[in-house]
């Protein structure tokens, strides 16, 4: 079998001749930078639609490209079940008893006899327990379970994440963001809500536009409280009050609050961030496949899970550098409901927006379906490779030939008859048309490298994800203040005054704020004086091509103490400066102010003292790699950077490779035409060696019948009909040397080409020895200067607590 080993190609299989359907030498290696232009997968149950896909990730995670998979039916956490062993006692644990007692065999029994399979199986496709190593080598597996313990949780509902400043400036983006969201979280809550015409939409829309245009995130009870107390004043032209009065309100309020106080939303709140970051890589900068289950789901719950997760990937997305590179997969493997050509379900806009934009920035869609009828093939003619299986009924051949003819790869199908392609598939068959190739083929999947255990139950993902339950935890942020970043809280760091009053009148001069509660409260509210500090503060770095400026919100405790100001122990704010309420709360009482805090005068001096202190702390923390000479950008996590490295180095290697093809092309170009005609020469020589045999055949024949046949005396024409023959036989001998030289020339062209590709190939294979992204990262910290920072506001700032 013919080498699959090559960087870029994933080995999905081998060719079948189209008339024939039997197998072919050739093998179906797929270039996966095809995977840009994206990806459909169509075949009814049975017709090995799931084998196929296990196939593509297996070789993406060999050749360390991340992984997204949406999983709704719970076959894909079979990627974690990989036995480098084979042993039977690797498969006992997950064979099906039910299958073992059918055949009337222990379960040990069973599975030794399944692990039989798997290592015959493998070894008919040039693969062994060795290449299943490099495959949980190459990356990490993991299965997270959003809304359920049993495998990883994932937090939903705890952060209603801001998007990043390149959706924000996106405006068509940024309103998408938000309409899909709240669609989505309405849904959650059985609120059938119209974007234009619904008040609970157009609230909650209001509401998530003012705190993420600000850079802020909301969480669920946050929005709560926010409901019950807007902190705006009108709606378009209207005031709050006329447009959403405060008693219909109320049902608004009490369905978001029982999501957060029904039974089973704690795991909804648990566990790691939904962050694209970690779901593609770990801290380290190992490649992931993230597996997210959602089996265990509602309808409602899985749209509102999968519309949050393919917004979070274009809020990523949108933050990538352009590429030509395939930089990460995104697999949903049933979108049956989630893009039907219709309706608009929210998920159904983001999507779209992947299918159309992802390329760009090398973010491969795969999709896969079982129900070729009711899908948005329009929507779908962005997917440059179809991979299509054996299909149930006429009626969904009918729809599928339909709806590839419009799309990019049916434009390259030019007059194949797809119907006669797509008759008589059997399992594990397919056919694929992919508009970067040179037309249709069918070919058989490969066999799989995990084991296809079926649909992992609730208890199976469970006991796969134990043993590392407790190691996984959130990647740390980078810091790029001397205070960590925080919430509005600093409870250690009350002021002595006790004791509750009216609010004290100040001259006007002193700014004064009121942060936001962070949690609801029942009782009265008690707000204690702060100080508050906000300053802009710019870093410049030309050799690391820096320009950063950050704006940095500190409070800090005002005391009774001889220094009753140090900003060295304040806390740095969360919240952006403009959404701090210039209002306190109507329930909320006042701790008493020092008098300090009533100086005008004071506030001056301690607009200088902040400068001074940000002056001598203030730090920018920033990484480097040395391989590659990135510097990680403010505010960019190490895994978040580590993934960048990564695709620079893949995007480097890719270069190199095409590069290196470009350099040996013509020089195997110059072999295959030399090997055209040798093998037309060997062709001639064989032909007249042919041809002089039975012309000599023919003479000696035809001087033997005169001998016999004629006069008893020789004549003239039978001696020379006797020497044509014997010229005839030296003919024969000159011929078959002529064959035997110009096989050896063509023997030797072939062992050259072959000497040149596999030149090129170790080459090749070099390259992808040299491409890591696990490297030690260099520390970059940058000092501001005095001159470069400005303190824009000092106030006065009352904590509620």
């Amino acid at each position: 079998m013919t080498d699959f080993e090559k960087l870029g190609l994933f080995y999905l299989g081998r060719q079948l001749d189209p008339a024939t359907r039997a197998p072919t030498s050739e093998l179906l290696l797929y270039e996966s930078n095809d995977l840009t232009t994206h990806a459909v997968v169509v075949g009814m149950t049975g017709s090995g639609k799931t084998g196929l896909v296990l196939d593509l990730l297996e070789e993406a995670a060999i050749d360390g490209i991340p992984v997204i998979a949406v999983d709704p039916k719970g076959d894909l956490g079979n990627l974690l079940l990989t036995f480098p062993g084979l042993a039977g006692s690797d498969f006992a644990p997950w064979v099906d008893p039910g299958d073992a007692a059918k055949q009337g065999m222990p379960v040990d029994q069973y599975a030794e006899k399944v692990a039989g399979r798997w290592r015959a199986g493998l070894a008919e496709w040039g693969m062994d327990g060795a290449r299943i190593q490099r495959l949980r080598d190459a990356a990490d597996f993991a299965i997270y379970t959003p809304g359920s313990s049993a495998g990883l949780p994932l937090s939903i509902l705890k952060s209603l994440s801001a998007p990043r400043p390149e959706v924000r400036e996106d405006a068509e983006l940024f309103r998408d963001r938000i309409a899909s969201t709240v669609t989505g979280l309405c849904g959650l809550v059985g609120i059938a809500a119209e974007p234009m015409q619904s008040r609970e939409h157009i609230l909650l829309s209001t509401l998530l536009e003012r705190a993420w245009s600000a850079g802020t995130d909301v969480d669920l009870p946050t929005l709560v409280r926010q409901v019950q107390s807007p902190p705006v004043d009108k709606i378009g032209v209207l005031d709050l009050e006329s447009f959403y009065p405060t008693k219909d309100r109320f049902a608004l309020m009490l369905a978001l609050n029982n999501l957060l106080g029904a039974p089973g939303s704690a795991a909804w709140m648990e566990g790691e961030p939904l962050d694209v970051a970690s779901l593609l890589a770990t801290p380290a900068g190992k490649p992931r496949v993230s597996v997210l289950s959602i089996a265990h789901l509602g309808d409602a719950e899985r749209m509102f899970f999968v519309t949050l997760l393919l917004n979070q990937l274009l809020s990523f997305m949108r933050a990538q550098s352009g590429t030509t590179s395939l930089r990460a997969i995104l697999y949903m493997d049933e979108i049956f409901g989630y893009f039907p050509p219709v309706a608009n379900p929210p998920s159904k806009k983001p999507l779209l927006t992947l299918l159309k934009q992802a390329r760009a920035f090398g973010l491969g869609v795969v999709l896969a379906t079982q129900n070729p009828v009711d899908l948005d093939y329009k929507g779908l003619s962005n997917a440059g490779t179809w991979f299509i299986g054996r299909l149930q009924t006429e009626r969904d051949k009918a729809r599928i030939i339909e709806g590839l003819a419009a799309s990019d790869a049916g434009a390259h199908l030019g007059g194949v008859e797809l119907g006669a392609l797509l008759a008589k598939l059997e399992a594990r068959q397919f056919l694929m048309n992919n508009v970067h190739a040179g037309g249709p083929v069918i070919f058989e999947s490969r066999f799989a490298m995990s084991y296809l255990r079926g649909p992992l139950a609730r208890n199976e993902i469970k006991r796969l994800t134990d043993a590392r339950r407790g190691a996984t935890s959130a990647p740390a942020s980078t810091a790029n203040t001397p205070a960590a970043t925080t919430t509005a809280t600093t409870r250690g760091a009350t002021a002595t005054a006790t004791g509750a009053a009216d609010r004290p009148a100040l001259p006007t001069e002193i700014v004064q704020l009121f942060l936001p509660l962070e949690a609801a409260s029942a009782g009265a509210i008690t707000y204690t004086p702060m100080l508050l500090g906000a300053a802009k503060v710019t870093y410049s770095d030309p050799k690391s091509k820096i320009d950063f400026v950050d704006v940095t919100v500190v409070v800090t405790p005002i005391t009774g103490e001889a220094v009753p100001v140090a900003w060295e122990r304040g806390q740095r704010l969360a919240v952006a400066l403009e959404q701090i309420p210039q209002e306190p709360l109507p329930t909320g009482q006042f701790a008493s102010l020092p008098p300090l805090a009533a100086t005008t005068k004071k506030y001056a001096a301690w607009t200088r003292d902040l400068k001074t202190y940000l002056a001598s702390a203030a730090r920018l923390s920033l990484f480097q790699s040395a391989s590659t000479g990135l510097v990680s950008n403010p505010g960019e996590s190490e895994q978040e950077f580590r993934l960048r490295i990564m695709h620079q180095l893949r995007e480097s290697r890719d270069q190199r490779v095409a590069d290196l093809k470009e350099k040996y092309t013509p020089r195997l170009a110059q072999l295959d035409e030399k090997l055209r005609k040798a093998e037309a020469q060997v062709g001639r020589e064989q032909a007249q060696a042919t041809d002089a045999k039975l012309a000599t055949v023919l003479s000696f024949g035809a001087a033997l019948l005169g001998a016999f046949t004629g006069k008893s005396v020789v004549n003239q024409r039978t001696i020379g009909r006797a020497s044509s023959a014997i010229r005839g036989a030296n003919r024969i001998a000159k011929e078959s040397g002529d064959v035997a030289a110009a096989a050896e020339s063509l023997e030797t062209l072939k062992a050259r080409r072959q000497e040149l590709s596999d030149e090129l190939n170790a080459e090749v294979a070099e390259l992808g020895a040299k491409a890591s992204a696990d490297e030690p990262l260099e520390a970059v910290v940058l000092k501001p200067k005095k001159t470069a920072i400005d303190v824009q506001l000092v106030a006065l700032a009352w904590m509620p607590s």
